[in-house]
């Protein structure tokens, strides 16, 4: 069975803001850590995607992927996404000395990957004007 990136991120955005009146049955901490292994999910997947379409060979290694997305995404989402993975990453490792993510530090990436879908995703053709007859 495969999700689409979107589920993920849907599913993050439920955990960091319930519905008012929800029974949390876990704690904000680790809401926000589940949280962010569905966003890190998300990011990868959408990576997969892009990289299926401009050239399959680069899924094959996730540090290449990375590291040549400058040149075939831009500089701008290529530092987005590695700043973003880069934290997510961390956020999703759990050590008992530590104390879990913020949700406010996962809502912002949240909303960092749900722009990189965007700006990930294929881009649509402009509908051609309509021709005068």
């Amino acid at each position: 069975m495969s999700v689409s990136p979107e589920v993920l991120l849907t599913a993050a955005r439920r955990l960091l803001l319930p519905e008012p009146g929800t029974v949390h049955a876990l704690a904000p901490g680790v809401r926000a850590r589940a949280a962010a292994v569905l966003l890190r999910m998300a990011l990868d997947l959408a990576l997969d995607a892009y990289w299926l379409r401009v050239t399959p060979s680069m899924t094959r290694v996730g540090k290449h992927r990375m590291l040549c997305l400058e040149w075939y995404a831009g500089r701008d989402t290529a530092r987005r996404c590695r700043t973003t993975w880069t934290s997510l990453s961390a956020a999703c490792h759990y050590g008992s000395y530590e104390l879990p993510p913020a949700p406010a530090e996962m809502h912002a990436r949240l909303l960092e990957v749900s722009g990189l879908l965007v700006a990930l995703a294929p881009k649509t053709p402009e509908a051609a004007p309509a021709q005068a007859k």
